[in-house]
């Protein structure tokens, strides 16, 4: 009786084992990625889960990826690049401008009415970091991928139908290149991430906000402000995005890993991304426009004056480029044709 219990423990013993050892097998990796949106907010909803959920499904469950939203690990938006290069996050998703002038090539997609088609400029801006940033302001980060939201407009407390409007208004800007067009507008920029933009507008630091549509519903923008002015043809202006990770923790990952990794980010993975977040412009638009909101369409007419007041801001820039030994031209050049190219 007693052999026979042995028997049994040492077979049940041996049975634990062989079943944590499969645990363990089928959970290698896990990898935190960190953003600053909560997690009901469309880019991580619809893009970083959905990434995700499909980079765990290739690897066979073998890579976890434990999602931190609204900066949950600590830290501000504007260091999140810094989180990835050091290790404090295995993955992040940022607005490149949030650390302005360090990734100097990815502006040439924001300046302004640059942007048309949000699947065309996230294409032409993964072709362009491949060729022209991997190896020069990416270097030290495994991007997995690089997009730009939909079209970028004003959402203010009193209405804004002409540049008159504008005029000394304090205007939240995303980035170095939308504060520069806001100044050459008239308005008077604040800068300041995305997540502070709900108390800026409650505290009067900012009585308007340079934000998509996609992202006014999360951030509870339409119950802040009444009027929204958006442009006729092309966006006013659009900002940068990257999903990026570690680069040593993306090394130190098995060859099948990694493949799980790669073969569900870069060029198609930026285009749907952006893609993506730009088609979740029209419920929350059609959401505001419910709630009785005024929005006003700028009329070619007048998008054309804006467009006029934003010109200087091209030469402005290629002379910055030129400054940093980059040809600021020829990107223009190159994102223009490229966008061109692949717009709808």
């Amino acid at each position: 009786m007693n052999l026979t219990k042995r028997i049994i423990t040492i077979g049940t013993t041996a049975l634990l084992a062989i079943t944590l050892t499969a645990g363990a097998m089928a959970q290698e990796v896990t990898l935190k990625m960190h953003q600053f949106l909560p997690p009901q907010a469309n880019v991580p909803k619809l893009i970083l889960d959905v990434w995700a959920d499909k980079v765990e499904k290739a690897s066979g469950n073998r890579i976890k990826v434990n999602h931190f939203p609204s900066m949950q690990l600590g830290g501000r938006p504007p260091e999140l690049m810094d989180q990835a290069i050091d290790g404090v996050a295995d993955i992040i998703w940022t607005v490149v401008g949030y650390t302005p002038g360090r990734f100097p090539r990815t502006e040439v997609f924001e300046l302004p009415f640059m942007m048309s088609d949000a699947g065309a400029v996230s294409r032409a801006y993964w072709q362009m970091f491949d060729t022209h940033m991997k190896d020069t302001e990416f270097k030290d980060l495994k991007i997995l991928g690089t997009w730009v939201h939909g079209p970028g407009l004003i959402h203010s407390k009193t209405p804004i139908a002409n540049m008159d409007d504008l005029a000394g208004v304090k205007v939240r800007g995303g980035s170095r290149m939308v504060n520069k067009l806001l100044t050459k507008l008239g308005a008077t920029p604040v800068g300041m991430p995305v997540p502070a933009v709900p108390e800026g507008l409650s505290k009067g630091v900012i009585s308007a906000t340079t934000i998509p549509w996609e992202v006014t519903t999360a951030l509870k923008v339409p119950e802040l402000v009444t009027n929204h002015t958006e442009f006729s043809n092309k966006a006013l202006y659009t900002l940068t995005f990257v999903l990026a990770m570690n680069k040593s923790k993306f090394d130190s990952l098995p060859d099948d890993l990694k493949k799980a990794i790669d073969d569900n980010s870069g060029e198609e993975f930026s285009v749907f991304a952006g893609t993506t977040q730009a088609e979740a412009d029209g419920p929350a638009r059609a959401k505001t426009a419910d709630m009785g909101n005024n929005i006003i369409t700028l009329s070619d007419a007048e998008v054309a004056k804006w467009r006029e007041a934003s010109q200087p801001i091209y030469d402005e820039w290629i002379a910055d480029m030129k400054e940093k030994g980059i040809d600021g031209e020829a990107l223009i050049q190159e994102a223009q044709s490229l966008i061109k190219k692949y717009s709808k």
